[in-house]
């Protein structure tokens, strides 16, 4: 686009819209040269990560706390989470909520 091309001859032959290629050319002068930003990635984590330290607490002092109940009592401090957050939260930090099967299967072998 800095050799002259019109923003819509640069839009066409890079197949993407006008106005996108209008606003990729009014950036070029405020960050020096025109790049895309990173796609994908974790945008949420920094909005539960502020609770960490609640969330660890929560799992130490009720060690069977579900996560749905740990998403309501994020809400109740004013964080509305999802579920798949929360778990991602436990993921991300080693946190294990395996339920214990205190009983054997009463299934003893196959059925023919």
């Amino acid at each position: 686009m800095d050799g002259g091309t019109s923003c819509r001859a640069a839009a066409a032959h890079f197949e993407v819209s006008t106005s996108s290629a209008i606003r990729w050319r009014r950036l070029a002068p405020q960050h020096g040269q025109v790049v895309a930003r990173p796609r994908g990635g974790d945008r949420h984590s920094g909005k539960i990560g502020a609770h960490g330290d609640f969330i660890k607490g929560l799992v130490t002092e009720l060690g069977d706390i579900t996560l749905v109940e740990v998403q309501a009592r994020l809400m109740e401090r004013g964080a509305p989470v999802g579920i798949v957050t929360v778990h991602r939260f436990f993921a991300r930090h080693g946190i294990m909520r395996k339920k214990n099967l205190g009983t054997r299967s009463s299934k003893i072998g196959p059925t023919s």
